[in-house]
């Protein structure tokens, strides 16, 4: 058999209840699946009461996965926004904003009801390796 013709970058753990890998890097991109902000209370780990902190967040968690793929949001081409409730759409975009200093990729948002409490989650698809 050969090897899978796609990079896979924090596969899920055993018995992890989501069924899929944090990021792929295939062709020259990586794909980050959709995340939240982190959150475990039991290790003192909240995602953020506002949506504009859970934004900032969940963001952080997106720039690290893609790090660790290779990339950066620097390198982000397409951002996926998922919200919960409409009306956190401009606090959610007025903290998005701040993390495309050198231009905004393209993005489509989309309301989310996966059993969660999170206000916002983001997915994206970036160039892989360093900017040139």
């Amino acid at each position: 058999m050969s090897p899978a013709p796609f990079d896979i970058f924090l596969p899920p753990g055993p018995g992890e209840k989501r069924p899929f890998s944090r990021a792929t890097r295939a062709g020259g991109l990586v794909f980050v699946s959709g995340h939240s902000a982190p959150h475990d209370p039991a290790r003192g780990i909240h995602r953020g009461a506002t949506a504009a902190e859970q934004t900032r967040n969940a963001l952080a968690m997106v720039e690290s996965i893609l790090r660790e793929a290779g990339s950066s949001l620097d390198r982000a081409v397409q951002v996926t926004m998922l919200i919960t409730d409409p009306a956190d759409y401009d606090a959610c975009n007025a903290e998005y904003v701040k993390h495309f200093p050198n231009g905004l990729p393209a993005r489509h948002t989309a309301r989310f009801g996966v059993p969660t409490e999170a206000k916002v989650a983001f997915a994206c698809i970036a160039l892989a390796g360093d900017a040139s």
